[in-house]
């Protein structure tokens, strides 16, 4: 896929990994999609940027979802991209899990990716294919006390995106999966309950946003089926107990 005239949706566009795939995706020179609640923030992002369109999206309404996929086709005509990176944290022990909590982060990180394929799938596959990325966590490929909830819905995404990727190969839509790391991002701050496990960060330099957007990018325009961003820990056990996006 060249970036190049590419219409590319981005979801939690408003700050952090979205923000950076927009503006480096935009760079690049694709028409660029925001996606996000706060339609303050991608509206002044979009005025940053040449050819990006904001759609304020609520990604837990499959109506809005819908909406955005629409807005997009009858803006640009097609979508060439989706970029699946909106996601809340859950930081507490299982124990001390609300489900309303649990509910809410799993509709943002695993219902809400799923119907956004959903709604991108048949205008790619009518073009002729696409690219789809879904941004996961290496918390998935971990086993962290204090993260069960959120990694367990990550691990969901990163199933949604092994079977879809199979799926739709035929179509010439390719399916991929990027595993941030420790990123510098809102992210912590934004959490659904719970705080960052461990306290204040003592690990390594956290990734910059626009690390794990290069990723992306580079996902998009290979087409290969993941890339893990992993962290340096020099070799002493159990430190990754603090990894995340």
């Amino acid at each position: 896929m060249k970036l190049d005239g590419a219409v590319v949706i981005v979801t939690g566009a408003s700050s952090g990994i979205g923000a950076a795939t927009a503006r480096l995706a935009s760079a690049r020179g694709a028409k660029v999609v925001l996606a996000a609640r706060r339609l303050d923030r991608i509206a002044e992002l979009a005025g940053q940027l040449p050819n990006a369109f904001p759609v304020q999206t609520d990604l837990r309404d499959p109506d809005q979802i819908r909406r955005l996929v629409d807005s997009a086709v009858v803006r640009f005509g097609h979508v060439d991209v989706l970029v699946n990176n909106a996601g809340q944290g859950l930081h507490v022990p299982l124990e001390h899990v609300r489900l309303e909590d649990l509910r809410a982060v799993t509709e943002l990180n695993f219902y809400a990716p799923l119907l956004a394929m959903q709604a991108v799938i048949p205008v790619m596959r009518k073009q002729g294919g696409g690219a789809i990325v879904n941004v996961s966590s290496m918390t998935s490929r971990m086993v962290l006390p204090g993260v069960g909830g959120y990694s367990a819905t990550k691990s969901g995404l990163n199933m949604l995106s092994a079977v879809a990727r199979r799926e739709l190969a035929g179509d010439g839509i390719a399916v991929s999966t990027v595993y941030p790391s420790v990123t510098a991002t809102e992210f912590h701050q934004s959490l659904a309950a719970g705080a960052r496990v461990g306290g204040g960060w003592s690990g390594p330099p956290p990734h910059s946003a626009e690390k794990v957007a290069e990723a992306i990018l580079a996902l998009i325009e290979s087409g290969d089926e993941e890339t893990q961003l992993t962290q340096d820990w020099g070799g002493v056990p159990g430190r990754g107990s603090q990894a995340d996006r």
